[in-house]
Order: C-alpha cells, then sequence, then structure tokens
C-alpha cells in the first residue's frame, strides 16, 4: 500500500513539472533583449616589473635601453635542489645541455628582490616564488597607479587577471621526492596552495581586497598577452572599473631546464658566453634561454582614471587573440596564427597597420619561430614594414624568455615606448635573418622617435597567439 500510494503521489507531481516544462509553454516566454554596454575606454594608469635586468620599472628600462643583459651562467645552486644531496644535483647540473638563464637578481638593494619581504614571510607559507614575484610588480604597479582604495564599493570594482606558464615545479620536485622515500606525510599543507597557477591572483586580490573579477590565464607562453586582454575586455564590459593584470613565472629549476633541454628548445652553444645565448632575428640563435620575472599593469576605464587626476600612459587599443591549429609547438609554416591575431587586433583598435610605429615581437631566438614571425610581420605592414616605417624588436635578447610573464613585461615595454617615445633594441643581432632587408630590418640599436601606437606579439605552446595594440591617448 505504501508502494501504491507513493505512486499516486508522485504522479500529478511529474504531470505537473512536465506539462510547466513543455515546449508550448517555453515558446510563449520572450525576454526583453540584453542590456546593451556603453562603449567603455581602457587605460593603462601603474606599470610594475620584476624582471632579469632588475626588480623595478626604471631600473629594467634603463637598463634595457642602453643594452644590458639579464643572462648569465647557471650554478648547481640555481637548480632549486636543496632536498637532493649534492652528488644527485652536481650530476643533474652535469647532464643539463643548457647551463644559462635569465635570473632575477636578488638582494636587499633597491633594484632587487628582496626575497625576506616576498618570499619568507613567516605569516603565509603558501608563497612560492611565482606569486612572490606577482605581489612584488603588482605592489609597484597599484603604487605607481596611486590605486590604494580603502572604499569597499572601490574594491568591488577593482578586479586582477595575473595569469602564469607553469606554476611552482620546484615544489612539485620536492614533494615526489617525499613520495619516492615514503615521507609523504611531511607534505606540507600548503603544497596544493603553493603550485596553482591563479594564487597569483588570489594573494593579490587576498592582500589589497579587490572583490571584482579575480582571473588567472595559463596560455603558455601568451599568458601574460592573454591576461591584460582579458582584463581590458572586463573593463569594457563593466565587471570591473580598475584591473590589476599581467604575468608571473618563476621555472629557473631542475625539472623545468630538463624538460626544455629534453625538447631541444634551449641554446646550448652559448654556455661559456651566457649573454650572448639569446639572440633572437639572428643566423646564429640555436634556442631560447630561459628566464623568470613579472609584468603587472593597473588598467582602468578612462573616464574612472580622469576623474582622479591618475596618470595615463597609453590606451590598450586593441586585443587579438588566434590559434594555430597545427602543432604543439610548432607554428605553421605561413605563420596563419600570427597573422590573425595581429589583424584582428588591429582591426579592434580601429588603426591601419601604417599607423603603428612600433611593435615588440614575440621571438624567443628559435631557429623556425622568429623566421615564421618575421614574415607574419612582413604580411600584415606590407610596405609599411618594408620600406622601413615599422620600427620593431624583440627584447628577449636582454630579458630570455620569461614564459608566462613574457606578454606582460613585453606589453609594458611597449607602453613604455609610447611614454618615453623609445623603440628598444634587439640585443645580440649581428648576422639578420636572410628574411630580413635593408630596409626591413630589426632595430639593433634603440631608435627615439615619437611613437603614437605599439603592438605587442605573444605565442605559445599548444598554438595559442595574442597580440596588444597600445596607444597614446
Amino acid at each position: 500500500m505504501a508502494m501504491l500510494s507513493r505512486s499516486r503521489l508522485l504522479g500529478p507531481s511529474r504531470f505537473h513539472f512536465t506539462r510547466f516544462f513543455s515546449s508550448s509553454s517555453a515558446t510563449n516566454v520572450s525576454f526583453d533583449p540584453p542590456p546593451s554596454f556603453p562603449p567603455r575606454r581602457v587605460v593603462v594608469t601603474g606599470l610594475g616589473m620584476v624582471t632579469p635586468l632588475g626588480c623595478g620599472v626604471e631600473t629594467t628600462w634603463k637598463r634595457l635601453i642602453v643594452g644590458e643583459c639579464g643572462v648569465r651562467a647557471i650554478t648547481p645552486e640555481d637548480l632549486k635542489m636543496s632536498e637532493f644531496d649534492k652528488e644527485t644535483r652536481l650530476h643533474t647540473y652535469d647532464q643539463l645541455t643548457s647551463k644559462v638563464a635569465a635570473t632575477v637578481p636578488c638582494g636587499t638593494n633597491l633594484n632587487q628582490f628582496n626575497e625576506e619581504i616576498w618570499l619568507n614571510s613567516k605569516e603565509d607559507r603558501s608563497i612560492s616564488r611565482f606569486v612572490g614575484y606577482a605581489l612584488c610588480a603588482a605592489n609597484e604597479a597599484l603604487q605607481d597607479a596611486n590605486w590604494m582604495p580603502t572604499d569597499e564599493e572601490e574594491k568591488e570594482k577593482t578586479g586582477v587577471s595575473i595569469g602564469g606558464g607553469i606554476g611552482s615545479i620546484s615544489d612539485i620536485l620536492d614533494a615526489s621526492k617525499l613520495v619516492c622515500e615514503k615521507r609523504v606525510r611531511r607534505l606540507s599543507p600548503y603544497f596544493i596552495p603553493r603550485i596553482l597557477i591563479n594564487m597569483a591572483a588570489g594573494h593579490v586580490s587576498i592582500k589589497y581586497g579587490f572583490q571584482g573579477p579575480n582571473h588567472a590565464a595559463a596560455t603558455a607562453c601568451a599568458t601574460g598577452g592573454h591576461a591584460i586582454g582579458d582584463a581590458t575586455r572586463m573593463i569594457q564590459f563593466g565587471d570591473a572599473d580598475v584591473m590589476v593584470a599581467g604575468g608571473t613565472e618563476s621555472s629557473i629549476d631542475a625539472l623545468s631546464i630538463a624538460g626544455f633541454c629534453r625538447s631541444r628548445a634551449l641554446s646550448t652553444k652559448y654556455n661559456s658566453t651566457p649573454e650572448q645565448a639569446s639572440r633572437p632575428f639572428d643566423c646564429d640563435r640555436d634556442g631560447f634561454v630561459i628566464g623568470e620575472g613579472s609584468g603587472v599593469m593597473v588598467l582602468e576605464e578612462l573616464k574612472h582614471a580622469e576623474k582622479r587626476g591618475a596618470k595615463i600612459y597609453a590606451e590598450v587599443r586593441g586585443y587579438g587573440t588566434s590559434g594555430d591549429a597545427y602543432h604543439i609547438t610548432q607554428p605553421q609554416v605561413n605563420g596563419i596564427g600570427a597573422i590573425l591575431a595581429m589583424t584582428r587586433a588591429l582591426k579592434q583598435s580601429g588603426l591601419r597597420p601604417n599607423q603603428v610605429d612600433y611593435l615588440n615581437a614575440h621571438a624567443t631566438s628559435t631557429p623556425l619561430g622568429d623566421t615564421i614571425e618575421g614574415k607574419a610581420i612582413k604580411s600584415v605592414f606590407l610596405e609599411h614594414a618594408t620600406l622601413g616605417s615599422l620600427a620593431f624588436s624583440s627584447t628577449k635578447g636582454a630579458t630570455g624568455h620569461l614564459l608566462g610573464a613574457a606578454g606582460a613585461v613585453e606589453a609594458i615595454f611597449a607602453v613604455l615606448s609610447i611614454d618615453r617615445r623609445v623603440a628598444p633594441l634587439t640585443l645580440n643581432l649581428i648576422k639578420p635573418d636572410p628574411i630580413f632587408s635593408y630596409r626591413f630590418m630589426p632595430l639593433s640599436a634603440s631608435k627615439w622617435m615619437p611613437i603614437k601606437a605599439a603592438m605587442s606579439n605573444s605565442f605559445g605552446f599548444g598554438g595559442t597567439n595574442a597580440s596588444l595594440v597600445f596607444s597614446a591617448v
């Protein structure tokens, strides 16, 4: 009887439930169109950097422009294998075919990254190195923008978009050692928070109480570009008035270097002359130099910035993305992915190709990638490039390849080129690739010139691409 009673109770309920969601009923429902968003312009009001050239925007920029280099020879201590015995550390070091890297200078000087401040806090052991870099760069950017809101409504309209490429591989290596030694109980309860990509954005959000969008792109070497582009769209759509955006990376460790060595991506010919190892667009390039650091910028809705009297460096005019749909590590020979990203960014910007004065290329110093990007630039900019009107360079000769932070750091270089009226050089460009000609040539020396608009390219494994266009306001 209980079963029968239950069936009788459920029967009408099921009937009414079905009738309520019937297709005929649904078609009678009519919604108003979604609200339209008024156009919102986005500007850059703050900059912060931690790079192999130094800690801080001014130090990095000054050294970049005069042609200094942040690449050096690595030692066994750089591999972050303190939990391993000396014999294992030395053996691992000997096995690495590439022994150069672009490391962040650490110390207590103003132009150095202070580990005691950003990494060794007793209050928060969940901060790994890539998070510490982001916190340091974000702090500089926010101070530069003079944006430290205390009002709750302002905090609710301020978000964070900081991504990373790899995370903390050194923590993963140490944890795996504990597993192999059957000491899992010694694993830190902070292990997971230390390796998650989104923890950089999370820590910045928590530190300053920002309750707007909390976002973390993870698109390999295009991460920084995508993080800034995504943050721009969040402001354009009204999700926030201010966004702290950029990328961060700390991958100079045994496992990361070994992995890139095995994929034959790193430079190996210049172990005895490390400052010459990263040479974008040069005939003698043989792979990229792994680097680390962080770049963060404060993005702001134009009227919001003007109302509070903020310094405006540049406007974010265009953001283009694309997929190669070809290979996990190699771009298509015709450069279609790069071409699509650049043309889409230009279309959104409303600028013509001949209105771009400077382009910061992704060129990482790999034989294939540099050539393809060079051809793509020529295809997009045509006579503007081939007649020498477009100044372009790859700053990775000085900084190495910062992976997930590269796009953000180089976007800042593009912004600074507009603000300081100088296009930075390509370091170690001695014998340019044959695809270049007398007029169509990467800069081998910094060039002082009026720059009204600049583009920054970022491409990543998996065929993901991002291009950003900035302009003077």
